[in-house]
């Protein structure tokens, strides 16, 4: 694993619990949990290149 893949693998848990707090305050900014869901999904996108980059086409990232 290279260290640009741990720091992007870092950055989408911390994305992950962002997300959960905003979920779970009494009353979540809707706006604010749609931006976390795009850079969330922007992150797994990339991690998904790099994989497919290292690992040919026949490894698939598994839902978390």
């Amino acid at each position: 694993m290279t260290f640009s893949v741990f720091r992007l693998m870092q950055y989408h848990q911390k994305l992950d619990s962002e997300l959960r707090a905003e979920r779970s305050r009494r009353w979540p900014d809707v706006f604010r949990i749609q931006k976390l869901k795009r850079v969330k999904l922007a992150v797994k996108d990339r991690l998904a290149k790099s994989a497919a980059r290292t690992f040919g086409k026949r490894l698939r990232l598994q839902k978390i």
